[in-house]
């Protein structure tokens, strides 16, 4: 049974909540733009933000002004078919969008760990605190790419680092990602977390209760104070 007690809020379906949280996100983009002339947004891939991308495109902001980042990658050719960076270019960098200034995360370095210097040297050129941030979240409780168990977690996690990229390791395959460490994802004026369906529901409520960080990484972003979280669920 559903908790609707949980800080979330709820609404009947992908379609609803992705045009819900388009126009949010338009509104702050458009207000950024108005105060500072510059906007910047960090997405996260996977399939949940893929009607949120068909929407967002389509809404008539100065996207000129505009810089899209990624909050994590994996570690494939940007042509790869798991890249994050194609799923933007492909679904959200078009129509009203496509003047947008994208900036991928994925570099000719080896492997993740070896490129995460360089990777975090692009977001030199991404207005901070990031204007507006999309995290998911998967059924075992990670967010961006800070899984549980991977050898580099508690380093991405330690709020006391300087923001920046960290090499990670995803449990199913591709395995190396890269991600924003937290420090990074929190440097921003709002995180919006969507997730969807009745499992990522159930692990949300999990989250939700007492537990290490560690065990369910989305716990640092919902525990901590510094940058407000929306959290938006649909079945």
């Amino acid at each position: 049974m559903m908790n609707s007690e949980l800080p979330a809020s709820r609404y009947a379906d992908i379609e609803t909540v992705s045009r819900e949280l388009a126009t949010r996100i338009a509104a702050s983009l458009a207000a950024a733009i108005g105060a500072r002339g510059l906007a910047s947004l960090v997405v996260s891939g996977g399939r949940s933000p893929v009607r949120l991308f068909e929407i967002l495109r389509a809404q008539p902001l100065d996207w000129g002004h505009v810089c899209v980042a990624l909050a994590d990658e994996r570690w494939v050719s940007p042509e790869d078919a798991d890249s994050n960076e194609r799923l933007v270019r492909e679904v959200l960098l078009k129509d009203h969008a496509a003047p947008a200034r994208f900036l991928g995360l994925k570099n000719g370095a080896p492997t993740p760990d070896l490129g995460a210097v360089s990777a975090w040297e692009t977001f030199a050129r991404v207005p901070r605190p990031f204007d507006a941030v999309v995290l998911g979240m998967g059924d075992d409780g990670y967010t961006a790419s800070l899984f549980p168990g991977s050898p580099n977690l508690p380093r991405a996690l330690n709020q006391a680092a300087a923001a920046g990229c960290v090499g990670m390791w995803s449990p199913a395959p591709p395995h190396p990602r890269l991600s924003l460490n937290l420090t990074a994802l929190l440097d921003s004026r709002r995180i919006t977390v969507l997730i969807t369906g009745e499992s990522k529901w159930r692990t949300y409520a999990a989250a939700c209760a007492a537990g290490p960080v560690e065990d369910m990484p989305i716990r640092a972003v919902l525990r901590q104070s510094r940058t407000p979280v929306d959290v938006m669920w649909a079945p």
